[in-house]
Protein backbone atom coordinates (compact mmCIF):
# COMPACT_ATOMS: atom_id res chain seq x y z
CA UNK A 1 0.00 0.00 0.00
CA UNK A 2 1.53 3.25 -1.15
CA UNK A 3 1.42 6.59 1.71
CA UNK A 4 -0.37 9.47 -0.26
CA UNK A 5 1.78 12.71 0.27
CA UNK A 6 -0.58 15.36 0.96
CA UNK A 7 0.16 19.12 0.10
CA UNK A 8 -1.53 20.70 2.59
CA UNK A 9 -3.08 24.04 2.51
CA UNK A 10 -5.07 25.40 5.65
CA UNK A 11 -8.34 27.39 5.47
CA UNK A 12 -10.34 29.34 8.39
CA UNK A 13 -13.92 29.15 7.17
CA UNK A 14 -16.32 31.12 9.38
CA UNK A 15 -19.61 29.83 10.23
CA UNK A 16 -22.57 31.14 11.29
CA UNK A 17 -23.65 29.77 14.93
CA UNK A 18 -26.41 27.43 13.17
CA UNK A 19 -24.08 26.33 10.46
CA UNK A 20 -21.95 25.07 13.27
CA UNK A 21 -24.54 23.53 14.95
CA UNK A 22 -25.08 21.81 12.17
CA UNK A 23 -21.61 20.77 10.71
CA UNK A 24 -21.35 19.22 14.78
CA UNK A 25 -24.81 17.55 15.00
CA UNK A 26 -23.87 15.70 11.17
CA UNK A 27 -20.15 14.38 12.86
CA UNK A 28 -21.81 13.45 15.79
CA UNK A 29 -24.14 11.38 14.04
CA UNK A 30 -21.91 10.10 11.34
CA UNK A 31 -18.88 9.92 13.75
CA UNK A 32 -17.01 11.26 11.33
CA UNK A 33 -14.66 14.54 11.94
CA UNK A 34 -15.63 17.43 10.06
CA UNK A 35 -12.66 17.68 8.18
CA UNK A 36 -13.78 14.69 6.25
CA UNK A 37 -17.27 16.01 5.29
CA UNK A 38 -16.17 19.65 4.43
CA UNK A 39 -13.37 17.69 2.39
CA UNK A 40 -15.84 15.29 0.98
CA UNK A 41 -18.60 18.42 0.08
CA UNK A 42 -15.63 19.78 -1.31
CA UNK A 43 -14.89 16.94 -3.81
CA UNK A 44 -18.50 17.05 -4.61
CA UNK A 45 -18.26 20.36 -6.23
CA UNK A 46 -18.41 20.93 -9.90
CA UNK A 47 -15.61 22.21 -12.16
CA UNK A 48 -15.13 23.14 -15.50
CA UNK A 49 -13.05 20.17 -15.96
CA UNK A 50 -15.80 18.05 -15.29
CA UNK A 51 -18.07 19.39 -17.98
CA UNK A 52 -15.44 19.25 -20.94
CA UNK A 53 -15.37 15.42 -20.86
CA UNK A 54 -19.01 15.56 -21.75
CA UNK A 55 -18.86 17.79 -24.52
Amino acid sequence: MTNKKWAVKRITVNLATQEAEKLEKYCQQTGRPATDVIRELIRGLPTNEDTKDTN
